[in-house]
């Protein structure tokens, strides 16, 4: 592709060179540099991407998106933006080809439930038979495949490409969250979304790196609603009408009061063998009755969000309903087969406030008993493993102290930190040091009734001990040890 038809919908001015010369690739880490390729230099909060384009000249970059002046290399274009990364998303968008305008789009942002949200409406569409690809902190997910990410919304770049590669495996719609900072940083500019939802607001991402403050945090979530067609909204949300201010897109709204567009009431907790969750009834833009395959009260809004979007789509009720009752989010609250009158969840639970919102949560379901097995990363501030053993001690019946990414520390001396904030209220535990030993242990003692969560690794297919990243997928463990058990009582 020409740099000129790259650049048609950058402001730029060219300090050196042609504009008229063919291009490879787009690339924004010097590293990746392959001869014929624009480099775009980014402008981080830690890292400078100017710094490297000496090194991107060497390795053979034909061009150079810039923001600084006074930057020409023989034989090299020089492009100079306001905003390298606002120029890489757009150039990206020309890149692949357009490639938002192919698909159904849909952004979700919002401090808590953007991740299992998405994966709602992925499993209401694709049960509608239409095919969804996701971005978000999971990964990039197309079809049965997940693409790792560094962050919950990637780069501009790797948007484009997986939306292409998306609609090159067949896909009609694409989910991606989009993130206070993933919006800040321009990561989804270029693309008009189709459906744009919000889920909540409350305190987080407020830093250095981050936001300054939470005017700046709930500004960036606002963008959303400035860059789509139809505007999802949960109206009982404290800050709904501050995340719509100014905004360019249709309004409609969510939630359990009587002007939402969307009503839900009479929601039950559920809980029976193999599925845990929660009941709820709508009422407005859709009447149904709907079962959520996700414990707690917070799922009903979520669902909400889903089944507001969805019903734009030519899907019928039964969809939404199969969909709903089907889904999984891997890793949050994340419900394993087992054999038994008793319930398995897999959680990313990894510090004492989402430890204490998964298991109060929980309780409210009144298991016969409550199980927490769990550990605490190493080379992580020991003030976050007294509160984890304080929390799981004081909600939990019984807590199972274990290993979790125990790094460059010694497993035994985050677990005397654990036992620490334990003993402080009294809670009732055991120490099984090896992970593996641990979930066999919370599956042979295992009784009716019980709700057992194994907290800390989630969507982890991973073990790290001294610097090395061990293959530990909790689902192929308890797996295997059922077939284990299975072997012993049924000897040939």
């Amino acid at each position: 592709m020409k740099l000129l038809e790259l650049m048609q919908k950058c402001d730029y001015i060219t300090d050196s060179g042609s504009i008229d010369v063919e291009i490879k690739d787009v690339i924004y880490d010097s590293r990746k540099v392959v001869p014929g390729c624009v480099f775009v230099a980014l402008k981080g909060y830690n890292v400078d991407g100017h710094k490297f384009i000496p090194d991107a000249v060497e390795r053979g970059a034909k061009a150079l998106v810039v923001e600084d002046t006074g930057i020409r290399y023989d034989g090299v274009t020089t492009i100079r933006v306001k905003d390298s990364r606002a120029a890489l998303a757009r150039m990206s968008v020309e890149y692949f080809g357009r490639p938002a305008e192919q698909l159904k789009t849909i952004a979700v942002t919002g401090t808590k439930g953007k991740t299992t949200t998405v994966a709602m409406i992925r499993s209401i569409l694709e049960t509608a038979g239409i095919k969804t690809g996701t971005i978000g902190t999971l990964g990039i997910l197309i079809g049965g495949r997940i693409y790792k990410t560094n962050n919950t919304t990637p780069e501009s770049y790797e948007i484009q490409q997986a939306m292409r590669r998306m609609i090159d495996e067949g896909c009609k719609a694409m989910v991606i969250e989009a993130s206070s900072l993933g919006l800040k940083w321009h990561r989804t500019d270029g693309i008009l979304f189709d459906y744009g939802i919000f889920t909540n607001f409350s305190s987080d991402h407020i830093g250095d790196s981050e936001h300054k403050d939470m005017a700046e945090y709930l500004a960036c979530k606002s963008l959303l609603f400035k860059r789509c067609k139809q505007g999802i909204i949960n109206i009982d949300d404290e800050n709904a009408e501050a995340i719509i201010e100014g905004h360019t897109c249709s309004i409609e709204t969510y939630g359990y009061s009587e002007n939402a567009d969307l009503v839900a009431h009479g929601d039950e907790l559920v809980a029976k063998s193999g599925f845990i969750g929660v009941h709820f009834k709508t009422t407005g833009a859709k009447e149904l009755d709907v079962d959520v395959a996700i414990p707690g009260r917070f799922s009903v809004y979520n669902a909400l969000a889903a089944i507001a979007v969805c019903r734009h789509f030519d899907i019928e009720d039964k969809d939404i309903l199969r969909g709903l009752s089907a889904v999984k989010v891997k890793g949050r609250v994340e419900v394993v087969p087992v054999p038994g009158s008793y319930t398995m969840l897999i959680d990313y639970a990894h510090n004492a406030v989402s430890m204490e919102n998964v298991l109060s949560t929980l309780r409210e379901y009144k298991p016969h008993r409550l199980i927490t097995m769990f550990g605490a990363g190493g080379n992580r501030p020991k003030s976050r493993r007294y509160e984890m053993g304080e929390v799981s001690g004081k909600l939990s019946d019984l807590s199972v102290v274990t290993e979790d990414n125990s790094r460059y520390e010694d497993v035994m001396d985050i677990i005397a930190d654990i036992k620490i904030g334990l003993d402080k209220v009294g809670g009732n535990y055991v120490v099984i040091p090896n992970r593996i030993d641990a979930i066999r242990y919370c599956i042979e003692n295992a009784e009716d009734g019980d709700i057992i969560v194994l907290a800390g690794k989630g969507h982890e297919d991973y073990q790290e001990i001294r610097g090395v990243k061990y293959h530990m997928d909790e689902r192929e463990i308890i797996a295997d040890i059922i077939d284990d058990r299975s072997d012993d009582e049924n000897p040939n």
